[in-house]
C-alpha cells in the first residue's frame, strides 16, 4: 500500500508557502485552507511542525498578534528567501508532475513498447 503521508511530507512545505504567499496568515487558517483544497487528513499537528521548520530555514517570518476573538496568534509571511524557494518549488513541481502524469497515462506508448 502506498504511504500517502510520505508523499505529502515532501510536498507540504511548498503548499504551505504558496498559501502564505497569498497573504499573511496563521496556522489554523493554513490548515483550514489545506483541508479546503482537499488535504482532508491534515491537521494542525501536521502543519505546525512544517511552519516551524520553514521559519528556522528563513523561508517565512512570524509575528505574534493579538486577536479580537481569543488568544494571540502567530502570523506568518513569506521572506524573500521563501519567495525564491517557492518559485523554484513551483517550477520543479510542474516538471515532476508532467513526467509522472505522462507515465501514469502511458503517454510514450511507442517508446515503452520497445
Amino acid at each position: 500500500m502506498v504511504d500517502r503521508s510520505q508523499i505529502l511530507k515532501g510536498l507540504l512545505d511548498g503548499c504551505i508557502l504558496k498559501i502564505i504567499a497569498q497573504g499573511e496568515t496563521y496556522g489554523y487558517r493554513i490548515t483550514s485552507d489545506l483541508n479546503d483544497y482537499g488535504f482532508k487528513e491534515l491537521n494542525e499537528g501536521s502543519v505546525y511542525p512544517s511552519l516551524m521548520r520553514l521559519e528556522r530555514r528563513g523561508l517565512v517570518s512570524a509575528k505574534t498578534k493579538k486577536s479580537s476573538i481569543g488568544p494571540s496568534r502567530k502570523y506568518f509571511r513569506l521572506t524573500s528567501k521563501g519567495e525564491v524557494y517557492l518559485r523554484d518549488f513551483s517550477r520543479l513541481w510542474s516538471e515532476i508532475a508532467a513526467v509522472v502524469d505522462k507515465i501514469m497515462k502511458g503517454g510514450m506508448d511507442s517508446e515503452l513498447s520497445r
